[in-house]
């Protein structure tokens, strides 16, 4: 990810946390699971998981463009004992100008 910039007041970011050992999962956590075991084809039950979301973020420098902006998560997670990243995206994969951005090397995910 490159820097978003909320200078302009234009986006937002918020978290959600779900501790889930030894309570009833909800839906979104139940999803998680199931991506999990289906990329990785393996059994796995999340204890705790973290879901951040930046939500119309536009890309640094905010000065320049406010109308691109972009929604996108991720969500960690682990069982105790193995931990996992998930990096969603909105509709349509990222969509700053990254013609625009201070960066150079422009990677959607990670290396």
């Amino acid at each position: 990810w490159d820097n978003a910039d909320f200078s302009r007041g234009v986006g937002t970011t918020f978290y959600q946390e779900f501790p889930t050992l030894n309570t009833a999962k909800p839906p979104f956590v139940r999803d998680v699971e199931a991506k999990v075991r289906r990329y990785l084809r393996s059994s796995y039950s999340a204890a705790w998981t973290l879901k951040i979301t930046w939500e119309k973020a536009p890309a640094y420098a905010a000065r320049t463009d406010t109308r691109r902006t972009i929604t996108y998560q991720a969500v960690l997670t682990t069982d105790g004992f193995r931990s996992y990243v998930l990096m969603l995206y909105q509709e349509g994969g990222m969509q700053w100008d990254y013609t625009r951005l201070a960066a150079t090397n422009v990677l959607i995910g990670y290396t």
